[in-house]
């Protein structure tokens, strides 16, 4: 525990020298900070928006919004979360412009005080990590298509990229416990769409 303190302290400090650096203008150090979050930053676009050609445009988009407006960084959370936030911003903004917009009775916000007397225990746990099948993973892509936005960027932080609670909520700007409900409905929706793939292939 104190050695993943430390790492995370580390990792922290080299963050902060980076950003330091390339508010400066240093040039080697923005292409250092594109080299480090590239691939989550197009990772997230392309589950979110299902479409290479949109997760390249959220990662080029997102790292020109990276360069503009980098000194309105005031250091309030960790760059990766405000990273996070624009490519998110992006993303949502594109979709929108496609009219990608879903209506799915079935995973509108539960009764808020219902979930929070809901142990936790209880909930649905979907682990991605454990799933090497292509084929489930292409039908876990089609069926986070029919996601809408809210609960497809929460599902994609939380289980798909590892980050926290806390995190994901700094990322979305919305309160920790709204962040578990929505991860609780994403998960429901997709574990009802894929378990009778999960039985097939014997991945329960």
């Amino acid at each position: 525990m104190l050695l993943n303190y430390v790492a995370l302290e580390n990792n922290n400090q080299k963050e902060q020298e980076l950003v330091s650096k390339a508010k400066q203008g240093d040039r080697e150090t923005l292409s250092q900070l594109v080299s480090i979050y590239s691939r989550r930053i197009y990772h997230f676009g392309l589950k979110l928006t299902g479409n290479e050609q949109d997760a390249e445009d959220i990662l080029q988009d997102t790292f020109l919004t990276m360069l503009k407006k980098i000194n309105q960084f005031q250091g309030r959370s960790s760059f990766y979360t405000w990273l996070y936030r624009i490519a998110i911003n992006i993303g949502l903004r594109k979709i929108q412009s496609k009219k990608m917009n879903y209506q799915l009775d079935s995973i509108n916000d539960p009764d808020i005080e219902k979930i929070h007397s809901e142990h936790i225990h209880k909930w649905p746990k979907f682990d991605s990590k454990n799933i090497s099948s292509k084929r489930f993973r292409k039908k876990l892509d089609e069926a986070l298509e029919q996601l809408p936005e809210i609960y497809r960027t929460v599902f994609i932080l939380r289980d798909l990229h590892e980050l926290s609670t806390d995190e994901t909520s700094k990322i979305l700007q919305i309160t920790p416990p709204n962040t578990k409900i929505r991860l609780m409905r994403a998960r429901n929706f997709l574990k009802n769409k894929l378990e009778d793939l999960v039985k097939e292939e014997n991945l329960i």
